[in-house]
């Protein structure tokens, strides 16, 4: 049987190398470790930096193809609720929107999950792996104002409560038309250290949280 995934970098597998001091793809992402693990074969169309918004036109390109796929897992979020925090920075008293609005964001996944329906695969849905507020925040605020932009913040914390959110609209989802959640936070919060899990950005799940990633979607799928 075969497995598709449309998601962004958490799905994608990219992790940030500290020694190399980029962002790269790992081979033992959880996707690849599921596939090593099981006899699904796997096909990845997540790309970096991907949006719910751009997740809906990949995956309308790929209608014809998804009923050969018998799962179609679906990972979006993290993107969708991020700043842009240059423009933060500069005017921290303006009212900025984050990349996809949280109305918007549930709209186009509702979307999403009708296209697989309707193609007679199986949605899967990843929940957002949790945030490290503080490693997030020193991460996206690198050679900007970083007062201004806690000014606009009011709390490091908030950052993790409004990623939390969007993470709350993907399980509304999942319970609401009854799809198989791979709960990626619950399973990380349940880690003594899960920023032990996170790459020093804060925000992309290491090898070690990809091998965590990797069991909780076996499990589930099995």
């Amino acid at each position: 049987m075969s497995i598709c995934i449309f998601g962004d970098s958490v799905a994608k597998g990219i992790v940030y190398d500290e020694a190399r001091k980029r962002y790269i793809l790992i081979k033992n992402c959880f996707a690849g470790l599921f596939a090593e693990k099981t006899d699904f074969s796997v096909v990845n169309f997540a790309r970096f930096g991907c949006t719910a918004t751009k997740g809906l036109e990949l995956l309308s390109r790929q209608k014809e193809t998804l009923p050969s796929f018998s799962h179609v897992i679906l990972g979006f979020g993290g993107n969708d609720c991020d700043m842009k925090w240059d423009e933060v920075s500069k005017a921290p008293e303006d009212v900025h929107q984050p990349n996809v609005p949280l109305m918007q964001f549930e709209e186009i996944y509702l979307k999403m999950i009708d296209i697989v329906k309707a193609a007679g695969s199986i949605p899967v849905m990843l929940s957002l792996p949790p945030l490290d507020s503080e490693r997030f925040f020193k991460w996206v605020s690198k050679e900007l104002d970083r007062e201004n932009i806690k000014k606009f913040l009011g709390d490091i914390d908030f950052i993790y409560k409004w990623h939390e959110s969007y993470d709350a609209v993907v399980k509304k989802l999942a319970e609401r038309r009854s799809i198989l959640l791979v709960d990626i936070r619950s399973v990380f919060l349940q880690e003594d250290r899960y920023s032990d899990l996170l790459c020093v950005d804060g925000m992309h799940p290491n090898e070690k949280g990809h091998a965590l990633i990797s069991k909780l979607l076996c499990d589930i799928i099995k």
